[in-house]
């Protein structure tokens, strides 16, 4: 297979994925990540949520979010409807102590562009 030179073998679009801590029942939703998620107004993020941590309405969910705070962010999702998230999940819903939602960046808005041009590997 011959080298691409048009191939960029060093993507500049790397952000974490980040655990819950919390999400609000809410529109739009309030999520609280366990530490500083670095993530940037703008940024299009898919949640996944276990079952035993609730909120199975919005598991799988994408959406746009706008940065509150280095651990908190809100998500155009409304999740008003949808059974409350379980910070803390019950060893008799779950036997796995260390069960973790997580927020996954998938791209950002059009609009904004700016995640790509930070590079975070360097």
């Amino acid at each position: 297979m011959a080298y691409n030179q048009w191939v960029d073998l060093t993507p500049k679009f790397k952000p974490a994925r980040k655990n819950i801590d919390s999400i609000t029942n809410a529109s739009p939703a309030l999520v609280t990540t366990t530490s500083d998620h670095e993530y940037t107004t703008g940024m299009v993020v898919r949640l996944v949520i276990p079952e035993a941590k609730g909120m199975q309405e919005a598991n799988q969910l994408t959406g746009t979010i706008t940065v509150t705070g280095a651990t908190t962010f809100t998500i155009d999702i409304d999740t008003t409807g949808m059974e409350p998230f379980i910070a803390v999940v019950d060893p008799a819903i779950s036997p796995l102590k260390d069960i973790c939602a997580q927020v996954n960046p998938v791209g950002e808005s059009n609009e904004t562009l700016s995640a790509a041009s930070r590079d975070v590997l360097s």
